[in-house]
C-alpha cells in the first residue's frame, strides 16, 4: 500500500506513478475522476506568455514518445480509471487537441459513455505566433460515464440557477450549455508558484457542483498543484492527488493551508 505524502482532513496527497497507484487502488471506489494528462507538447518550441516570448517545455513528463505510444499511456491510465469508479461514477479529461481526441477514442474502448464535450473558452488567450493559424483560445473538456447503463449525478438546478455571474455566456435562468467563458488562474491563485497547465479555482467549482455531492470522493491522476483538491476541500468533499512531481505536491500543500478557515 502506498502511503500519503501528506494527508489533512479529507484531502491526501500520494507522490507516485498514476497507473501504479490505481492499479492497487480499490475497484468500485471513486465517485468522480478529473484528469489533466499530460498534452506532451515538450518538442523546442514557443509560445506566448505575459506579451512574452517562452518555451513550452514543461519537463520530461511532457515529452511525446510518438503518436503510438502516447495513446497506448492514455489507454492504460483511462483503463485504471474505469476500473476504480463506482458504477454510474464519471470522469473530467481536459485537453487541447494535442491529446483530447486520444483521450475520448480511449474512453470509448474502455466502454465508457461520452455525456457530452465542453469548450472552456479562454476570453484572453495568448496571440498565434506565426500567424499562419486562428489563435487557440479553448480546452475541450470530456465528461463521461462509467458505463451506457448507468445513472450518473447531474445537479442540473446548480447548473442552472447558480451564481454564474463571472461567465459572461451564461444567461441566468437558462439550462448551463456546454461552452463556458473561464479566465484563467487568478493572480492569487499563483502567488505561491504555478503549475504549467494550472487550471482556474472557477472551472474545477463547476465541474465538482455539477456532478458530484457533498461527501463524494473525488480523485485527480495527475493533480499538479491541485486546483481540484482545493475546489472539493471548498465545496465539501474528498480528495486523493496523484502526482510524480514532489514540488508540485508542496505547492499543493501551501496552497491547501492558504485556504480560508470555515
Amino acid at each position: 500500500m502506498i502511503k500519503p505524502y501528506y494527508k489533512k482532513g479529507k484531502f491526501a496527497l500520494y507522490n507516485a506513478n498514476s497507473l501504479e497507484f490505481l492499479a492497487n487502488s480499490k475497484e468500485n471506489s471513486v465517485d468522480m475522476i478529473f484528469a489533466d494528462p499530460p498534452y506532451l507538447l515538450s518538442n523546442g518550441g514557443f509560445t506566448v506568455h505575459a506579451g512574452k516570448m517562452v518555451s513550452v517545455n514543461k519537463g520530461e513528463w511532457d515529452v511525446s514518445n510518438g503518436c503510438k505510444k502516447d495513446f497506448e499511456f492514455h489507454l492504460s491510465w483511462i483503463k485504471e480509471c474505469h476500473r476504480v469508479l463506482k458504477p454510474g461514477g464519471t470522469i473530467w479529461i481536459s485537453g487541447t487537441y494535442h491529446s483530447i481526441y486520444q483521450c475520448g477514442f480511449a474512453l470509448q474502448i474502455n466502454h465508457f459513455h461520452i455525456l457530452n464535450d465542453v469548450a472552456w473558452f479562454k476570453p484572453n488567450a495568448s496571440p498565434n505566433l506565426s500567424c499562419r493559424f486562428f489563435t487557440a483560445s479553448h480546452e475541450t473538456l470530456i465528461w463521461a460515464r462509467k458505463d451506457k447503463k448507468g445513472k450518473h449525478k447531474f445537479n442540473y438546478k446548480a447548473m442552472k440557477d447558480g451564481d454564474w455571474q463571472s461567465d459572461f455566456l451564461k444567461k441566468p435562468n437558462t439550462q448551463m450549455r456546454s461552452v463556458w467563458a473561464i479566465y484563467p488562474p487568478k493572480k492569487d491563485e499563483k502567488k505561491f508558484g504555478k503549475h504549467p497547465t494550472q487550471k482556474p479555482m472557477d472551472l474545477l467549482v463547476r465541474i465538482i457542483l455539477a456532478s458530484t455531492d457533498k461527501g463524494d470522493l473525488i480523485l485527480d491522476p495527475f493533480t499538479g498543484s491541485s486546483t481540484t483538491g482545493l475546489a472539493a476541500v471548498l465545496n465539501d468533499r474528498k480528495f486523493i492527488g496523484i502526482d510524480l512531481e514532489k514540488k508540485y505536491l508542496d505547492l499543493s500543500i501551501k496552497r491547501l493551508n492558504d485556504l480560508p478557515k470555515s
